[in-house]
């Protein structure tokens, strides 16, 4: 194809007399065409990915690379005076996901595609997503996002379903994205929405009416559920995306000649995290009103439906009162009963009930009762998931339990955001990695090779000076690039422990005051939204923008640290700070994540991991060694002993530690209360002090240490160039394509 030539068609003039705007307008166009034209026969047999949020990020340059033309447009736009970079800037970010569930979802899309395997994602069209977030009086505020143009990726389809709730009915309409496999097919995410979903009822202070479904369905991604409307709200919406869901499939698969009986032959029910569990009920609800009888029903559905557990934390195992459910989805309640009865008939144990004493609907036990399969996402997720968190059920279901590691999408994590080490590989290894990530392994010859080091060394420079660029524009941060960028970018969570970070940058601060300077400059970066009715997590983000003013504005100390949270993080703003990073940040308490992906991005650009023994850590630490990687803290079977014996004290720790009591009071030290909120500071004070629920305490001496020893290596140029490459090189496990691979193997079987 001649991209010049089909771009000047579209455009209908010179692309050097065009604007951003309608170039970027013309290869929405283009790729659209070129998505459509990769389209392919669905096999027998379709996996449908179910989520609450698809993070999929800016799509242009993503589906570019994918399609084969990204080389080919960034030429052509160059030949006019133009810059790819800017193109893309125009672009907005679809407000579809949060975290690293929704970013998961996006990447297994795009190796469901990439694989050529039959599938698509199903989730909701919301028109405001999560929410923008912006920095007022050191604050997080909520401001709305619209993300939805007229120009877009978005396509409107012919396709509406009836969709009943106890007091209302509505009509849907599927929406689609392409998904474009690497060199592969094409396949699509549909989302639902409501015709009659008015932005327009949200005020300037994020607020609107709960109780008006027809006009709020679809507006927010997971909704301020701190009042009853609101969590009613979130099973209004996840109602809606099943019961959408549900039809799909069952059109689908007797599109294709299914008579229903045999439904698991033509479909997989992948069921991401708890938000879509109500899907099992509603499959049977719509099968019984086919004609089946409840109990093949029933059978049918649990041949079908499969279910991933995302989380080890209890109070993310959503239980829905049953009275909630009577009002909102009526009709799903009856088989509710049934199921839960059918558990109580051949189990005598409360803790698998699906209906508690307290007549609470426990989702996670429908998924596991009436799925064929439950998978954990990092091998200690799932070690814990087996012998700890749902021991119960796995000695009732052993063979349904199954591990499979996260993955991620990694050509637009090296290809998309880092075509400097992207160039780069490919001129030491060759293209094949681009397919087979296992490839990059291929690196490790290079380990000993002092150019070939120096060579990634200046990469890095490379992409800190992008990214100083980047943020001086788009957000007035004044970044070092000649500093060692530490950053933690993640959802604003306690037990992801950003707060231990801070405790750090506290103690750093109070060191360089009394002259204890260190050899390189340091920026910590923090990138993380809080979810609006979390406070204590807001009190998080609130020190951290107090400490960036007082650091930031101190000439005594802002030569050596800076501090910096980035606003409003997302998609965009990873892919520039994941290739500058230096040493990656996740430090949750062990046992409690899940896996972590921002681990494996910030592995493959060629930071060196400081972590707990947590989630995914353990294999990026079994593969990259003792020497590439800084590990510390207490194990996760030490923590789940205090958990359970009640013993840990914050405040003992506080009183024995004197470094750890100065950082600690330094929250509420005057220094920080003239620039701070008292309530605020305060308030986080007194949570770490008197509960510290995640153990930050526990951990500070371990982490001071090691982190002071990892800044120490950073000094050996050599030695740390040495580490890069040995993480770039065993980043290739941690691809999305191996993940979905392995789910395909063991639990979809599309192609048996």
């Amino acid at each position: 194809m001649d991209v010049k030539k089909e771009l000047v068609v579209k455009l209908g003039k010179e692309i050097s007399v065009s604007s951003n705007e309608e170039i970027f307008a013309a290869l929405l166009q283009l790729t659209k065409e070129l998505a459509d034209s990769k389209n392919q026969k669905e096999t027998k047999k379709k996996i449908y990915y179910v989520s609450a949020e698809f993070l999929i990020g800016k799509l242009l340059s993503n589906n570019l690379i994918n399609l084969g033309i990204y080389d080919d447009v960034k030429n052509a736009l160059a030949e006019n005076g133009k810059n790819i970079a800017e193109i893309e800037e125009v672009e907005v970010e679809p407000s579809l996901g949060n975290g690293g569930l929704g970013r998961l979802a996006a990447c297994f899309l795009d190796s469901i595609a990439s694989l050529g395997l039959s599938g698509a994602g199903v989730g909701l069209n919301y028109h405001l997503g999560l929410f923008k977030q912006v920095f007022e009086d050191h604050m997080q505020k909520e401001k709305v996002n619209p993300w939805i143009e007229e120009k877009g990726w978005l396509r409107k389809t012919d396709v509406t379903y009836p969709v009943s709730f106890g007091n209302l009915d509505v009509v849907s309409r599927m929406y689609e994205i392409d998904v474009t496999g690497y060199d592969n097919r094409t396949n699509k995410l549909c989302l639902f929405d409501l015709d009659s979903v008015d932005d327009s009822i949200v005020d300037d202070k994020n607020q609107f009416d709960k109780t008006d479904i027809e006009k709020n369905l679809t507006l927010f991604l997971y909704p301020d559920d701190s009042d009853e409307d609101g969590r009613k709200l979130r099973i209004y919406q996840q109602y809606f995306m099943v019961s959408n869901a549900a039809r799909l499939v069952i059109d689908e698969a007797k599109a294709k000649g299914s008579n229903l009986s045999d439904l698991y032959d033509y479909a997989v029910v992948q069921i991401n995290d708890t938000h879509p569990t109500m899907i099992i009920p509603e499959l049977i609800r719509l099968l019984v009103n086919e004609g089946m009888n409840m109990d093949e029903a029933i059978e049918v559905v649990s041949k079908t439906c499969a279910y991933t557990n995302h989380t080890i934390l209890a109070e993310a195992l959503e239980k829905w009162p049953r009275h909630y459910l009577m009002e909102v989805v009526p009709q799903l309640v009856p088989i509710i009963e049934v199921l839960d009865d059918k558990v109580r008939r051949r189990f005598d144990d409360e803790r698998v009930a699906i209906i508690d004493r307290n007549d609470l609907v426990h989702m996670a036990h429908i998924d596991i009762h009436y799925g064929y399969s439950v998978n954990g996402v990092a091998y200690l997720h799932t070690e814990i998931l087996k012998n700890s968190e749902l021991n119960h059920f796995y000695q009732l279901y052993p063979e349904k339990f199954n591990n499979k590691t996260n993955g991620i999408t990694f050509r637009r994590w090296l290809l998309h955001c880092n075509k400097a080490l992207t160039e780069t590989i490919t001129d030491w290894i060759g293209d094949a990695y681009k397919k087979d990530a296992m490839e990059l392994e291929k690196l490790l010859a290079f380990k000993d090779d002092s150019d070939k080091i120096k060579k990634l060394l200046d990469i890095k420079h490379q992409n800190k000076v992008l990214a100083k660029e980047y943020f001086a524009d788009k957000q007035g941060i004044e970044l070092n690039e000649n500093s060692i960028f530490d950053i933690q970018v993640k959802r604003l969570h306690e037990y992801k422990r950003q707060q231990l970070n801070v405790l750090y940058v506290i103690r750093k601060y109070l060191d360089i005051k009394a002259g204890k300077i260190p050899t390189t400059p340091i920026t910590v970066i923090f990138g993380a939204k809080a979810a609006p009715a979390y406070i204590i997590a807001k009190d998080i983000i609130h020190l951290i923008l107090c400490l960036q003013e007082i650091i930031n504005n101190d000439p005594e100390v802002n030569k050596y640290l800076n501090v910096v949270m980035v606003e409003n993080y997302n998609v965009t703003l990873a892919e520039k700070l994941i290739p500058a990073c230096d040493i990656s940040e996740q430090i949750s308490l062990a046992s409690k994540e899940a896996s972590g992906t921002g681990n494996m991005k910030f592995m493959l650009n060629g930071a060196v991991t400081l972590g707990t023994e947590d989630g995914a850590n353990v294999e990026i630490h079994e593969l990259v060694g003792d020497d590439n990687i800084y590990i510390f803290g207490a194990s996760s079977d030490e923590v789940i002993e205090h958990y359970n014996r009640c013993d840990y004290v914050s405040r003992n720790y506080y009183e024995k530690n004197e470094s750890l009591k100065e950082v600690v009071d330094f929250i509420v030290s005057d220094k920080v209360l003239e620039v701070g909120n008292r309530e605020m500071l305060e308030r986080l004070y007194n949570e770490l002090l008197n509960k510290d629920w995640f153990m930050t305490f526990l951990d500070y001496d371990q982490y001071v240490e090691t982190k002071e020893k990892a800044y120490k290596d950073y000094e050996d140029r050599m030695e740390w160039g040495k580490k890069m490459i040995v993480n770039i090189a065993k980043a290739g496990f941690f691809s999305s394509d191996r993940t979905i691979e392995e789910y395909n193997r063991d639990i979809w079987k599309l192609n048996d």
